[in-house]
Formats: structure tokens, C-alpha cells, sequence
């Protein structure tokens, strides 16, 4: 039967109301009750074969952004049937609600918008921030992904177009991890945007003005903390795609104050961390013998290193040793002391040598066990540097994590072709099985979709005070235990997207048995946290 809330809305309002609508899954008896008799064809389909109507709709459509635009337009009228479909699979859906698909939207967004989704703030609205969030109908928010749309994945500059990545992250939060959907929501912050062809767009959607900086940025970003606190005070905020100069002060300035993370900097670290643990695996090497040259010194960069660093100290080693094992290589060269255009948050990872001005000489000067690339530019990782790679390391770890795939500083084939089938390899958009001396290698994504949904759903489960850097350590280490044998056989280095969900809640466990040990939830620990998580986990279904 239906809920308490269906029996309070009746025919055309509730086949309009996508958390309630069951479109031709309504029961002829309910047909009857709440007014929907002639308002729907007669017959009456189960949710298995409303999956199987999408599933076949969406295959046959011949392009991804359209695809896109279908799964939008099922999520804006059938909340419970878009979560089925996703979740009935992941592999397949994923990279049309997220990358890689998700860049062209935010591209596109003024010429492809159709029905509001999430709040807008814009910086007009500066002292009345808390009446607009007051707007959003829903009273129980706990999580809330936020941009401000400056550096959308690899694209750069979106403005108000980057409201398609907390869309897309939130709807991953709930068809990966189980985090119930109404509890999710999508913000942009519009201070303007420096795409002058956005801002010379007629169909650009948010502020015709350039970017507000300084004391003004800083004030009406909290401004909004300040309002998600009075608002939802066991609401955790996830920081998406701001540009370096801001991501970095931003979480140095909340996250010790309020339950926060930044996913470029922290989840991209952990996803990265779990690659590197099972890749120690095939290379039978412990993390602290390793030594990892970064391609791009932003914060995605800066994050890994620091991660990296952190899990080898608490595998026994200095902290300014496992540093030194991290280094950066930026549009200016390889970041040495001597630098002086330096930010604070590189200098950490300065070596003390001379400048090196390419990333081949920086390879061969190193000798890194693995490269890792978060620089969006693509191509980077190019023949030379690999067989450099494979020349002093029998499994050279190869990791292009630039998203999306047009952005990739090189492709799966190239990187195990050049390296003769050697290559440990993920990339961060997904790549093709690729055949290579007549064995076929599966390349591994190193998608933050393995971090950042378990962490959200460890945290709505333990309603966590705080995010720490451990947690991420603890996800990483979770994440690849969870690799089997056979999966490192074909080269695959994290779970299969598969059984996402599977691996998720196994990821959540952990973190939630490291919050409850450390003091930081907000509710009495289970005897069994299994099946705590498990019973807390969203299921699409309507209800009985």
C-alpha cells in the first residue's frame, strides 16, 4: 500500500511528484483510492519490467548526452525507478549520470536545462543566504555537495553550468553506497564566472559578472557554512571542484570546525591510495619503497602526496622522509626549493635539487616507481616517458587520472603497449579491455566513486562530527582488499564497478568501525556493524 505521505496527495499532483509518482506500477486498488483511474493506461507493470521499458529506451539511443538527458528526465519524474535502473547496473550507468558524461552537460547546461534540480546562491543574495536554503523543501538534509563551478573536471570555468557535478555526485552517493536520496542536496555557489563565452551567452544561466574574489569570496562562503549549520546542523559538506586557490584554504579553514571534505583533494587521494595498495600486490613491494612523481601540482596532487605520505608513517616512516618520496612536476618543471613562485601547500613536497624543465628528465632523473597524472592535460604521458618508466621498474605504476577522457595524459593501450604488457595501470575515465601479445588486459578506473559514497554513508550512519585524513587511509585500505586475485590477474587494480554497491558498504563498514573508535560519532556504537550499515543502506522499491 501506499505511504502516509501518498494517502495526503492524490491523482495528477502525486503522478508529478518524483519521490512519490510509481507511474503504471500503481496497484489497480490504489488507482481507485488516490484518484488516478484514467490518469494511466490500464495495464499494471512491476518496477522489474518499468527497469527493463528504460533500460531498453536508453540503449537504443545513439549518443551519450542524450542518454544523459533521458536519465535526468526519469530522475525529475520517477525518483524510485531512476535508483533501479542505475543500481540494476552500475558499469553501464555511471559514465552516463558522471564522468565522462557529466563534463558535456555542465558544458551544455543553458542549452540543455529542463527542470530545476538543487539550490543556486547566488552572491547577489549575500545576508539572505539562509532564507534561500530555507526554500529546499526537504528539513533532514545531511549531506550537501557544493561547487562554485570554477574548475569543472578538466574543463575549467562553468559557472553555474557546474550544478551537473553535485547532481551527478549525490545521485552516485545514493545508487553506490545506499544514501537515501532525500537526504542529498545539490548547490551551486555563483560568484560569476571568467568564461567570457558563457557570460556572452544568451542562454547562460547564472550571473552575468566576473568572479568575485578576496574578503568578499571568503565572507559569503561563510556566509552559507554559517546557514547549512543553522539549517541542518548533521549535514556533512563535500567541497567539488573549486579551483587550487580556493579548495585548499576553504578545507583548511572548516575542517577541523565542522563534518567536511573536499573529494578533488582527499577522495581523489584515497581512490589513488587504493590503486596503490593493490598494485603492491603485482609489483610484491611495500609502500614504503616506493617513490611517486606527480604531473600537475594543484591540489589533487598535493592531496595524493600527502595521503601517500601519511600511510607510510603509519607503516613506520618519518614524515619528512615519506614526503620526500612524493614529488611534484608543474607547467613550470619539476617544484624544487630553490623555486620562489611556490605555494605554501607545495613546499612540502619541494625536492632539493636543480630545476628540471621536462617530465621525461624529471623521470629519468627520479627514477619514480609510479607516475600519477593530475595535470588535465592530455598526452603528457607519452612513449617516452613510459618506456623511461619500464626501463628501471619491471611494473611501472601508471596512473592518468585527468578527467574526462579527452583529458587523459594517456590511454590504456598506449601505456601498456609502450611498456610491453608491464604497466600497472588506471586511469580516471574508463578505458576499453586492450590486447597485447595475445593477453587481455582490463584497465582499472580510478574512479572516486569507491571513496566518496562509502564515506557518505559511513558518516549518515554515524552521524560523524568530523571527516579526518585517516578515514581516507581506512577507505583506501578497504577498497583494495577487496581486489581478488583473478581481478590483479587481468590487470585490474580496484573492484569491479559491478558490484559497487557490494564493495561500498564493505568500505563503510570500515570507516564506521574507525568512527565509532574514535570517538567521533553521534550515535551509541552497534554490536553488529554489518548489519548496521546494511539496514541503514537505501533500496529502490516502492512500498508494500
Amino acid at each position: 500500500m501506499t505511504s502516509t505521505a501518498d494517502q495526503r496527495m492524490t491523482g495528477y499532483e502525486l503522478l508529478h511528484n518524483p519521490r512519490l509518482n510509481r507511474g503504471t506500477a500503481f496497484t489497480e486498488a490504489e488507482r481507485r483510492a488516490y484518484g488516478l483511474e484514467g490518469l494511466l493506461p490500464p495495464a499494471v507493470l512491476p518496477i522489474g519490467l518499468q527497469v527493463a521499458r528504460r533500460h531498453d529506451e536508453i540503449s537504443n539511443l545513439h549518443d551519450d548526452l542524450q542518454r544523459y538527458l533521458a536519465l535526468s528526465d526519469l530522475q525529475a519524474r520517477n525518483e524510485t525507478l531512476y535508483y533501479a535502473l542505475l543500481m540494476s547496473d552500475p558499469a553501464t550507468y555511471m559514465p552516463l549520470v558522471y564522468t565522462p558524461t557529466v563534463g558535456e552537460a555542465c558544458q551544455k547546461f543553458g542549452h540543455i536545462f529542463r527542470e530545476p534540480r538543487g539550490i543556486y546562491l547566488p552572491i547577489t543574495a549575500r545576508g539572505r543566504l539562509k532564507e534561500l536554503l530555507s526554500n529546499w523543501p526537504e528539513k533532514n538534509v545531511r549531506f550537501i555537495v557544493v561547487t562554485d563551478g570554477e574548475r569543472i573536471l578538466g574543463l575549467g570555468d562553468l559557472g553555474a553550468g557546474g550544478m551537473g557535478i553535485p547532481i551527478g555526485k549525490l545521485a552516485l552517493y545514493t545508487a553506490c553506497a545506499g544514501v537515501p536520496p532525500q537526504l542529498c542536496l545539490p548547490i551551486v555557489l555563483d560568484v560569476g564566472t571568467n568564461n567570457q563565452n558563457l557570460l556572452e551567452d544568451p542562454l547562460y544561466l547564472g550571473l552575468r559578472r566576473r568572479r568575485v574574489r578576496g574578503d568578499e569570496y571568503v565572507g559569503f562562503v561563510d556566509e552559507f557554512v554559517e546557514a547549512v549549520q543553522a539549517l541542518y546542523p548533521r549535514c556533512c559538506v563535500q567541497w567539488e571542484d573549486f579551483a587550487t586557490i580556493n579548495a585548499v584554504p576553504i578545507l583548511a579553514r572548516y575542517r577541523d570546525k565542522i563534518c567536511t571534505f573536499n573529494d578533488d583533494i582527499q577522495g581523489t587521494a584515497g581512490v589513488a591510495l587504493a590503486g596503490i595498495f593493490a598494485a603492491l600486490r603485482l609489483s610484491k613491494s611495500k609502500l614504503t619503497e616506493q617513490r611517486f612523481l606527480f604531473l600537475g601540482g594543484g591540489s589533487a596532487a598535493t592531496g595524493i602526496a600527502e595521503l601517500i605520505s601519511q600511510a607510510m608513517v603509519l607503516d613506520g616512516m618519518d614524515i619528512g622522509e615519506a614526503r620526500s618520496r612524493n614529488a611534484l612536476f608543474d607547467i613550470n618543471g619539476l617544484i624544487v626549493k630553490s623555486r620562489t613562485d611556490l605555494a605554501e601547500f607545495q613546499k612540502p613536497f619541494a625536492v632539493d635539487r636543480e630545476l628540471i624543465k621536462t617530465f621525461v628528465d624529471a623521470v629519468k632523473a627520479l627514477r619514480p616507481t609510479g607516475i600519477i597524472g593530475v595535470s588535465t592535460v592530455p598526452k603528457l604521458f607519452n612513449q617516452q616517458v613510459i618506456e623511461a618508466m619500464a626501463e628501471f621498474n619491471q611494473r611501472p605504476i601508471i596512473f592518468p587520472y585527468s578527467n574526462p577522457t579527452s583529458r587523459s595524459e594517456c590511454t590504456s593501450e598506449e601505456a601498456y603497449r609502450w611498456s610491453k604488457g608491464r604497466a600497472i595501470f588506471a586511469s580516471g575515465s574508463p578505458f576499453p579491455p586492450v590486447d597485447i601479445g595475445g593477453r587481455t588486459f582490463v584497465p582499472g578506473q580510478g574512479n572516486n566513486v569507491y571513496i566518496f559514497p562509502a564515506m557518505g554513508m559511513a558518516v549518515f550512519a554515524t552521524e560523524a562530527s568530523r571527516v579526518t585524513e585517516e578515514m581516507f587511509i581506512v577507505a583506501a585500505r578497504a577498497v583494495a582488499e577487496q581486489v581478488t586475485e583473478e581481478d590483479l590477474a587481468s590487470g585490474l587494480i580496484y573492484p569491479p564497478q559491478s558490484r559497487i554497491l557490494e564493495a561500498s558498504l564493505h568500505v563503510a563498514e570500515r570507516i564506521a568501525a574507525y568512527i565509532f573508535d574514535k570517538g567521533l560519532a553521534r550515535v551509541s556504537p552497534p554490536n553488529d556493524i554489518e548489519a548496521f550499515i546494511h539496514e541503514r543502506a537505501y533500496r529502490p522499491a516502492y512500498p508494500e
